[in-house]
């Protein structure tokens, strides 16, 4: 596990959920390793009897993830709705590690997925060699999930094609996958569930039907709604990924995350954080996954070809990749907000010539 870039959730944060599941006191629902309370507390973070820390996995509303977890101690599946970057994929692969112990059921959503992704397909070496079978089937993540009575992910799910969307009803609806070529069918166990994840901002989105929408209830997973909330994740988040890429212990950047940060959430929504001033903004989303990666890569910078201290020079080509995504509109947005905003900054001088010299 050492050498694994990315742990999966149950992998990493395994010490949290089995102290969990000790001190785990309160009514399970069929098929769930812990309780409504003990998910949302593994979600949310806290301290346990032993003394035990829980980490906090989402940093917001908690009561927007209870009502996330109570959806699914229902018959209903789970649809994260929100911007790129609000940590929907983020929240659902640690809800499935919570309930169902397992977050590798997953189907993510593109404009190739297939049906086969939802349903099932065919080894078809033996299906032509044996006619079809059981032994010739090969199972969708969502048709183990069925079979196990845990949760299936599905990714980006407004990404997939419209009819691959729609093999989803039957399952949600029936909870029970035909297979007509076998003449048999796959009831869902009790703890089976989806959890899916969705964004209108990007291109290439395919409308959820109206049919698909009813079978979902919906939690919509906004923006942070202050900047030190979004300073929490993106500190958060980057310590994480600097751990698994041996790079250096973050206090000694924070000043410039709260700088990467603001710059950010004055350019979302377009005004100066004092009110005072209005900026354009672009077309960058400028969320707060842009934000970590942005500085993990001053972090990797200034490991490799600095000091090992996070500087300004360190973030500014980050920060013009992540604002400039169409140069004709979004370069002139950026000069804009760099003359009159972060120039007049007394101590971001030094940010403001980095940016320069880039640009």
């Amino acid at each position: 596990m050492e050498r694994v870039l990315r742990p999966h959730a149950e992998q990493e944060y395994a010490h949290e959920l089995e102290r969990l599941a000790e001190f785990d006191d309160r009514g399970r629902p069929a098929g769930w390793r812990l309780s409504p309370w003990a998910v949302t507390t593994y979600l949310m973070g806290g301290e346990l009897p032993d003394g035990t820390v829980v980490t906090p996995k989402y940093v917001g509303s908690r009561r927007l993830m209870e009502v996330a977890v109570a959806t699914l101690a229902t018959d209903r599946a789970l649809l994260l709705l929100g911007m790129p970057g609000t940590a929907k994929t983020w929240v659902s692969e640690h809800l499935a590690a919570a309930v169902s112990g397992d977050s590798t059921l997953l189907v993510q959503g593109t404009a190739g997925t297939a049906e086969e992704a939802i349903r099932y397909g065919w080894n078809y070496a033996r299906l032509i060699a044996e006619g079809p079978s059981e032994e010739a089937l090969v199972p969708s993540p969502v048709m183990r999930a069925m079979r196990l009575g845990s949760v299936a992910r599905v990714e980006e799910l407004t990404r997939a094609p419209s009819d691959v969307q729609d093999a989803l009803i039957t399952i949600l609806s029936e909870k029970t996958l035909p297979v007509p070529e076998l003449n048999t069918e796959v009831q869902a166990l009790r703890g089976f569930t989806v959890i899916a994840t969705a964004n209108d901002r990007d291109r290439g989105v395919n409308e959820l039907s109206s049919a698909l929408r009813r079978r979902f209830n919906t939690v919509v997973l906004p923006v942070p709604a202050t900047a030190e909330e979004e300073v929490e994740i993106v500190s958060r988040r980057v310590a994480q990924l600097g751990r698994a890429l041996d790079l250096p212990a973050l206090p000694a950047g924070l000043d410039e995350i709260r700088r990467v940060v603001t710059i950010f959430r004055e350019l979302r929504s377009g005004r100066t954080e004092d009110g005072r001033t209005k900026v354009k903004s672009p077309t960058s989303t400028l969320s707060p996954a842009e934000a970590i990666s942005v500085v993990t890569q001053g972090l990797t910078l200034s490991a490799h070809f600095g000091d090992g201290a996070l500087h300004p020079a360190d973030l500014a080509a980050g920060l013009q990749g992540a604002v400039v995504r169409d140069p004709a509109t979004d370069g002139l947005v950026w000069r804009e907000y760099l003359e009159t905003v972060v120039r007049d900054r007394q101590d971001w001088r030094e940010l403001y010539r980095a940016c320069r010299d880039v640009s």
